[in-house]
């Protein structure tokens, strides 16, 4: 028994024996080509990776599902997923992650398999990167620093490069390393006297300070170019609660669909694409209810199990749209093997931007999306465990009707009531109480156009200079 082995059972005395396996071996995560006439078809992969992660709690079957989103993630990013593998702990050990025993047999997988990443399903401090990338020989990254790649990749707008560079930085400063003479620059100025003179003093700092220093000013110059943009944004919403348009935002966890309902629902036509993480930035498109009052719809980035604070900082004005919208659309992968987790994990995401904020979360509709893809089994227990659900498909249409309905039923309604008879002259006030309120009754007469109508209260001051018989007040 190695001496790591005796250290683990003494702090995992409680764990079951049969949990207590060094590595165990993830089936079915291997990405590798299986037809040599795939290739013309397959994105080029530029690195081949094997994942490690450790199991803390929950069952086996979360762990591993755990890990295979891990694959995903890695594949998303452009890699070829080799070998999984999860070790058994109470806790990740502090220095290596999976604990030094076992350092050497995931060494020897590496070999094996001819990788040249290894990625870490968590987030690992920089002593522990640093001591793993020394044993193991190659490139070790984490699960932070896996999104975050996936986020630089996918960012389109000036907004969202910005705010995905934000998160790099505030994630790279604390890891910063310094390799062979870039740490021994120091001594500048008068401090270098005795030490060569002039020409042979260091510039007054390492490189490693000289590079902090940079992205400390690099980040602070970040933040006000997003607080700029998030004026814009500020602005543009503050227009939209002005006219009191209602707000619906759909947010939910990552390739749930939620592009696709809002295409489905506005016609907006924005990127949809079979890929975590494929949206981020804000779409907001404005819609109609049945009856006919305007509202918006805002697509919003995707969540994932933790999610990198990093990048809820730095998403924090594009966030901002879930906690200001009057209704929120929880968009639900109906065909995911483990839906329930991705709720959880969205709405762990919400409540810290709810904390954050100071403010209570928009009443919730819960939208099962996919439904088309998923089995009559898995939808019925679905129906079970989400009881008030909407079940959608934004492929095929179906639900559809019934969300609209849904919506319809619980958006804020205009809070002015009028019975105003707006002359034929001022068309344009009629075309708003139809554009922004709710038309109760409407009859054209010999003066104009007679108005029953709830209206929000910047339309109702326009229409309050005529009275019920058209006369201005």
């Amino acid at each position: 028994m190695t001496e790591d082995y005796a250290e683990d059972m003494v702090s995992t005395g409680e764990l079951e024996l049969e949990d207590r396996s060094a590595l165990r071996r993830v089936a079915g995560l291997s990405t590798e080509l299986t037809d040599i006439t795939e290739v013309e078809y397959r994105q080029l992969r530029l690195e081949r990776v094997v994942l490690v992660g450790v199991w803390t709690e929950g069952s086996a079957t979360e762990a591993e599902a755990s890990l295979t989103e891990l694959a995903r993630l890695a594949e998303t990013a452009g890699s070829d997923v080799l070998d999984g593998m999860v070790q058994r702990r109470e806790r990740p050990d502090p220095a290596t992650y999976v604990g030094s025993g076992k350092v050497e047999e995931l060494r020897q997988t590496v070999i094996a398999t001819g990788a040249d990443t290894v990625i870490c399903d968590g987030e690992l401090s920089p002593g522990q990167l640093r001591q793993l990338e020394e044993r193991l020989k190659v490139k070790v990254i984490d699960r932070t620093a896996l999104i975050l790649d996936i986020f630089a990749q996918h960012a389109r707008s000036k907004e969202g490069k910005a705010q995905v560079e934000l998160a790099q930085l505030q994630y790279l400063l604390p890891r910063l390393r310094g390799w062979g003479e870039s740490l021994s620059r120091q001594a500048g100025g008068r401090a270098g006297g005795g030490n060569g003179g002039v020409g042979l003093r260091g510039p007054g700092e390492t490189k490693l300070e000289t590079d902090r220093r940079r992205i400390r000013a690099k980040v602070a110059k970040l933040r006000r170019q997003i607080a700029a943009m998030s004026d814009v944004r500020d602005t543009k919403r503050g227009r939209r609660l002005a006219n009191e348009v209602p707000s619906v935002a759909i947010a939910g966890y990552t390739n749930a669909g939620k592009s696709s309902l809002l295409n489905a629902v506005t016609g907006a036509g924005v990127l949809v694409e079979d890929a975590l993480f494929a949206t981020l930035d804000a779409t907001t498109r404005r819609s109609q209810t049945p009856d006919g009052r305007t509202y918006t719809l805002t697509d919003t980035v995707g969540f994932v199990r933790h999610l990198p604070h990093q990048l809820v900082e730095a998403f924090r004005s594009t966030l901002d749209e879930v906690a200001d919208a009057d209704l929120l659309l929880h968009v639900v992968d109906g065909a995911d093997p483990n839906p329930e987790w991705q709720v959880n994990a969205v709405h762990e995401v919400l409540g810290e931007i709810s904390e954050r904020n100071g403010a209570t979360m928009p009443p919730e509709v819960l939208v099962v999306n996919k439904i088309d893809a998923a089995d009559e089994l898995q939808l019925a227990r679905l129906r079970h465990l989400l009881p008030g659900a909407v079940f959608v498909s934004a492929h095929s249409g179906e639900g559809l009707d019934e969300l609209r309905d849904r919506l319809a039923e619980l958006l804020p309604r205009p809070s002015t009531e009028v019975d105003v008879l707006v002359p034929y002259g001022r068309g344009e006030l009629v075309a708003r109480v139809h554009r922004e309120g709710e038309v109760l009754a409407e009859r054209h007469t010999e003066h104009g156009t007679q108005l029953h109508a709830r209206v929000n209260g910047d339309l109702a001051g326009a229409l309050g200079q005529f009275t019920s018989n058209g006369a201005p007040v």
